[in-house]
């Protein structure tokens, strides 16, 4: 049974089963989603009354957030069930929850910002109870992923909190979908980079009010997600009103995203399993040896990205090493998905690379994680720091 988000009545376990539904109704069209290149908003529309938007909202609000250890294994698995359907669809929705957490995990603030940041909090939960999606656009060209390297300059507007904001940025997920995006820039005058927000949803792309499209997304792997540059120019923006919050909130949210983003693939993974074994189905005594060791192999590696993603979740859950355990399982699984896809297509043979198939698509689809925040050069930079801090 569907229900609106934000009403309260729903839970994590209802929302599940909802999203089970929305997921099994995407999967069925999975021949026409196969060639989108854009996302559509009606899709949207069915995550929001099968309650998803609540993931951005505490449980005592109403909403499915009870803290990044109770929460990180319940909103996975949301992920991963509308990954069954369409990952690119689950990627983008995964990007709300991501960043809400900067709000819903930071905690009380210290004075004299205690009272602003306790409004500003009530005011970025009221947009989810109106129903509006939120999302990210903080990569910049040329920060090899690296949010705190931004060299966008936000500048005051002379009201508390208002800035005006100027630079390049890429990779907005949801673009189009989402009605509010963080960012990250310097504000006027000072080093440390700080955490904005920008309603963009109903903004036009055309430079006239600010920001301007600089380039489509064309991408590869998750074809379908929107994830477009934009070139900013004094559009409004508003600071986090606990400034220096950022590192605080980044550490919850770590790991975090990297279980949801990590959940997409293991998704995919395993439709990819099973479309194979359909589709081998009656023909396991006709492999050859070379196809029946890449079989074995193939499951072998699908079994260990379960292994990764479980223990994972175990770990966030626990409160001992989340963030490390998520670095590593996000960078083990990238690098297991794109062999285990690769071994898949060579058994399944060349209708692997027909447009009508989807392992095409899907060996494309799980590259994207490794190139997903943090990217490659950096997640292994912060996996060997990570590695000797123990």
């Amino acid at each position: 049974m569907m229900c609106e988000s934000g009403d309260g009545l729903v839970n994590t376990d209802q929302v599940l089963a909802n999203l089970r539904e929305v997921a099994a109704g995407f999967a069925a069209q999975r021949t026409e989603r196969l060639r989108r290149n854009h996302l559509e908003k009606a899709d949207f529309d069915l995550l929001a009354r099968a309650g998803f938007l609540g993931t951005g909202l505490a449980e005592a609000d109403g909403g499915l957030w009870r803290g990044v250890r109770q929460s990180a294994r319940p909103f996975a698995e949301m992920i991963r069930t509308i990954a069954m359907g369409d990952p690119s669809v689950a990627l983008v929705a995964a990007m709300h929850p991501c960043v809400l957490v900067f709000w819903l995990a930071a905690g009380d603030a210290p004075e004299p910002v205690a009272e602003a940041w306790r409004k500003q909090c009530d005011w970025v939960f009221g947009t989810v109870r109106e129903g509006l999606w939120w999302g990210t656009v903080t990569s910049e060209p040329g920060s090899g992923g690296d949010i705190m390297k931004t060299r966008t300059l936000a500048r005051p507007m002379g009201e508390p909190g208002r800035y005006l904001l100027s630079g390049e940025k890429h990779f907005g997920s949801g673009s189009g979908i989402s009605t509010y995006m963080i960012t990250t820039a310097k504000a006027e005058g000072e080093t440390t980079p700080d955490l904005f927000f920008m309603r963009v949803g109903d903004a036009s792309w055309d430079g006239g009010q600010g920001i301007s499209l600089a380039a489509e997304w064309d991408g590869h792997g998750m074809c379908a997600t929107q994830s477009h540059a934009f070139r900013f120019t004094e559009f409004p923006a508003v600071r986090s009103a606990w400034s220096g919050s950022l590192a605080k909130s980044a550490a919850a949210a770590g790991p975090l995203g990297g279980a949801l983003f990590t959940a997409v693939i293991v998704a995919v993974v395993e439709q990819a399993l099973l479309f194979a074994r359909e589709k081998l189905s009656g023909k396991s005594r006709e492999m050859r040896p070379f196809e029946q060791v890449e079989w074995v192999r193939a499951e072998n590696e699908g079994w260990l990205i379960r292994q990764a993603y479980d223990g994972m979740l175990n770990s966030i859950e626990s409160g001992k090493d989340g963030m490390v355990a998520a670095a590593r399982a996000k960078a083990a699984v990238a690098e297991l998905a794109e062999t285990c896809l690769g071994r898949i297509s060579r058994v399944v043979g060349g209708a692997s690379f027909s447009r009508s198939s989807p392992l095409g698509r899907w060996a494309q689809d799980v590259r994207a994680l490794g190139f997903l925040r943090p990217p490659w050069g950096l997640a292994y930079d912060q996996l060997f720091a990570m590695s000797w801090q123990r």
